[in-house]
């Protein structure tokens, strides 16, 4: 698409300032790499933790008045899942904040918005202590959540892209992904560390708490590693460009709506699965399993590693076959995952982990690539507000509800469920890349 718009730089005057200060100091694809995968880790930490919370805090916590633990584990997952409602109203915001004061004001008050609404959850009383203000706040902190990381989208992942020797596009796309698995990895140590040498008693009353005071401290280490690169010659350059610009979201839906809409069903199969093997199989085993929880987070941060090495090959193979060859592929081993991974769990502690390290292994291959498929249609000057909403509508529609419908389904019609949402989404990608491909023919 050869469209372009002209809003102007998206950049302070104290921000040019600062690229003119460091004009004589190119900066890396190594530099952007490091600066990328640090400010994505932090993003994850942050839900992370949350999401972690949602089954082994919250339940008990904000929600003792349930019947039993399956219903208050419900009410739980439906409070994660306004983050993701929140999220493309944040992007909405924040890129009105950008166009008028700059990117790296967006940034620093969506990642203290991010940080204060995680670090905020440390303090929430319980319903018993509060009643249902407990729940309201506690649903108020998520939208916190979702709202300030809709704001967080840097176009940091565009610059390394934009810097990507040609014939290496898939290894510099699989970068930005590798803080999914570390910042899972590192949640999941936090709150396995806490499970494993507490009491039940004095983790629920204090221990679940420190991994949120961590995430504020993360959120601030994340934010001068991605205003540094913000403020380079690199950045400042692409805003010039029209590259990395934040365009009026009406604008961008009206000139290239169908690729947002098309690019939100590309990574649906990679989405769908990404909290069925992360909070989903926490939830099942502390409901219905009998393994201990901290001896089972263990094996959650070795799927973590496993995901990482597996990012890592989705960049090499990609690069070999092409991205779009290997979502599809990747969407085909998830459709046949969809029918071993039920009966993995249904077998018990050694069948539950192993769903865990194998389905880490496969969302490594498929999340490395998932991001950015198609984000060559959007023309210059919309494709960093085209790739924003389009990540924000992916991540709604295929991660947002995931843990909730899919505990929903297995506790009431069996594990089978499990596979058919996710065979729901291996459908959606293929059929979104058949789409794509189809339309590209015929332009």
């Amino acid at each position: 698409m050869a469209t372009t718009s002209h809003y102007g730089p998206s950049s302070s005057s104290l921000e040019r300032d600062a690229r003119r200060i460091h004009d004589d100091k190119p900066v890396s694809p190594g530099s952007i790499a490091i600066g990328v995968v640090i400010g994505r880790m932090s993003e994850f930490f942050d839900f992370f933790v949350y999401g972690l919370a949602s089954v082994l805090v919250f339940p008990q916590l904000v929600f003792p008045f349930a019947p039993d633990r399956l219903t208050g584990t419900l009410y739980s997952f439906a409070i994660f899942s306004l983050a993701f409602l929140a999220r493309p109203v944040g992007s909405v915001v924040f890129m009105t904040i950008d166009r008028l004061y700059g990117r790296g004001t967006k940034l620093t008050i969506a990642l203290f918005l991010l940080g204060g609404s995680t670090a905020s959850i440390a303090f929430l009383p319980g319903y018993n202590e509060i009643g249902v203000w407990s729940i309201a706040l506690l649903a108020l902190f998520r939208l916190g959540q979702g709202f300030a990381l809709g704001g967080a989208w840097d176009g940091l992942a565009s610059l390394l892209a934009l810097n990507a020797p040609a014939k290496h596009r898939g290894w510099y796309a699989m970068i930005p992904q590798l803080g999914a698995p570390i910042g899972f990895a590192l949640a999941s140590t936090l709150f396995g560390y806490f499970v494993a040498n507490l009491s039940s008693e004095d983790f629920l009353s204090w221990g679940w708490r420190y991994p949120f005071f961590v995430a504020f401290a993360i959120n601030v280490v994340a934010l001068f590693a991605r205003l540094r690169l913000v403020m380079t010659k690199e950045f400042g350059t692409l805003l010039e460009q029209h590259e990395l610009e934040a365009a009026p979201i009406l604008d961008v839906l009206r000139v290239h709506g169908r690729d947002i809409l098309i690019g939100a069903f590309v990574p649906l199969a990679s989405f769908a699965m990404f909290h069925l093997v992360t909070i989903f199989p926490l939830g099942w085993m502390s409901l219905y399993g009998n393994q201990p929880i901290g001896a089972f987070m263990v094996v959650q941060v070795i799927g973590a590693a496993v995901g990482i090495l597996t990012i890592i090959a989705s960049g090499l193979i990609a690069d070999r076959i092409g991205r779009r060859a290997q979502l599809a592929i990747c969407a085909v081993i998830i459709a046949v995952f969809s029918f071993i991974g039920p009966s993995l769990i249904a077998s018990g502690n050694s069948g539950h982990d192993a769903f865990v390290i194998i389905g880490f292994g496969v969302l490594g291959l498929s999340f490395g690539q998932a991001t950015g498929s198609i984000s060559s249609r959007f023309g210059r000057g919309y494709r960093y507000t085209g790739a924003a909403f389009t990540s924000d509508l992916a991540w709604l529609i295929g991660a947002g509800f995931a843990p909730l419908v899919a505990l929903s389904l297995s506790s009431r019609f069996g594990l089978t469920f499990v596979g058919y949402y996710l065979l729901s989404g291996a459908i959606c990608t293929l059929a979104a890349l058949a789409f794509s491909r189809a339309l590209e023919q015929r332009e």
